[in-house]
């Protein structure tokens, strides 16, 4: 019979053998995935739950808030308070920081989270996802402000997604390779499926919106342009696309057989540099694919070197398979 590892044995025997996870940080790590478990039981109930359709209000990005994304924004939050791992949170559904309360002890950890992201594919049944990322505290003052969370990608101690889909998946990394764990529901434990997984350099799918074509910079359309010429064109292969519309399914689907996943900057939004979040999405996602060997660029430079300025700033996004966004960003750099 083959051993099954659960998440705490997987974290516990990390802790031990390689001094990769403070004592602090695993017990992070497994309140936040009792928390995906919690938000998965949510998401399945669906209609029979009442938990689809809109919540009638807007988040600080001015996007229209679905009920899940109230509801796993309050799982995060209540689950994490009271943990003493934690110093404070911040959340892409929330204007600021939430410093965690006196009555509870405070950590050395700070938290951000993208609670459900894909929110538009929660009412048609399509893969959606909480994305999470973990940052040591740094200095010794007293209290917490949004300054502590301006830390640049490099400086995350883990990060990882859950996807809810037809097996509700959690993706890890602290900085060891990646590691997958699949949820028994019979059970009601995380078990490991997966280890050191590794993207394919070289691919031939990507993931973009074509409806936005029109909007791209020159040197997306030439990657695109290439893609679609197919053999006959300068790649000599043809490509597929693949466009979800949740960043958890598409990054999800390059950690299992490879590809390159696109948000760019377009002309729609001159003055925005991109429409994903730097600190809730695509830093974490730049760690967990440079983990399985992948890259992660802006299209200049690596995503996780970007010096954050705000909260919720937002970041131009290509990852996946390296060799593809190695060629991406050489456009890019090209043009400039």
């Amino acid at each position: 019979m083959t051993r099954r590892v659960s998440l705490t044995q997987y974290l516990v025997e990390q802790q031990r053998e390689h001094g990769r996870i403070p004592g602090q940080l695993r017990l992070l790590i497994e309140v936040v995935a009792r928390a995906c478990k919690r938000i998965a039981i949510s998401v399945n109930k669906g209609a029979l739950g009442d938990v689809l359709g809109s919540a009638n209000t807007e988040n600080v990005q001015g996007e229209v808030q679905k009920k899940l994304d109230i509801i796993a924004n309050e799982v995060l939050i209540e689950a994490n308070e009271w943990g003493g791992a934690l110093a404070a949170m911040a959340s892409e559904e929330m204007d600021s920081i939430h410093v965690i309360p006196n009555r509870y002890p405070q950590g050395e950890y700070l938290l951000l989270f993208d609670p459900l992201d894909g929110s538009s594919n929660i009412d048609v049944n399509v893969s959606i996802g909480t994305i999470f990322s973990v940052l040591r505290k740094v200095g010794h003052h007293h209290g917490v402000s949004e300054e502590d969370f301006l830390q640049s990608g490099k400086a995350q101690a883990a990060a990882g997604y859950c996807i809810y889909g037809p097996q509700t998946t959690l993706v890890l990394t602290v900085g060891d390779g990646v590691a997958m764990f699949t949820l028994d529901r019979e059970q009601g434990s995380w078990v490991l499926t997966g280890e050191n997984l590794q993207i394919p350099a070289d691919t031939k799918e990507f993931a973009i919106n074509m409806s936005n074509k029109r909007h791209w910079a020159a040197p997306v359309t030439r990657y695109i342009d290439e893609c679609l010429e197919g053999k006959d064109g300068p790649r000599g292969k043809d490509f597929n696309m693949r466009w979800v519309a949740s960043m958890v399914a598409d990054v999800h689907r390059i950690l299992t057989r490879g590809g390159v996943f696109m948000y760019p900057w377009d002309k729609r939004e001159p003055d925005k540099p991109g429409k994903l979040r730097l600190m809730y999405e695509a830093n974490p996602m730049a760690f967990i694919v440079e983990q399985a060997g992948g890259a992660a660029t802006n299209g200049l430079q690596r995503i996780m070197e970007l010096q954050p300025s705000k909260l919720h700033e937002r970041v131009s996004v290509v990852l996946g398979s390296k060799n593809e966004v190695e060629r991406v960003t050489a456009y890019h750099r090209d043009a400039a």
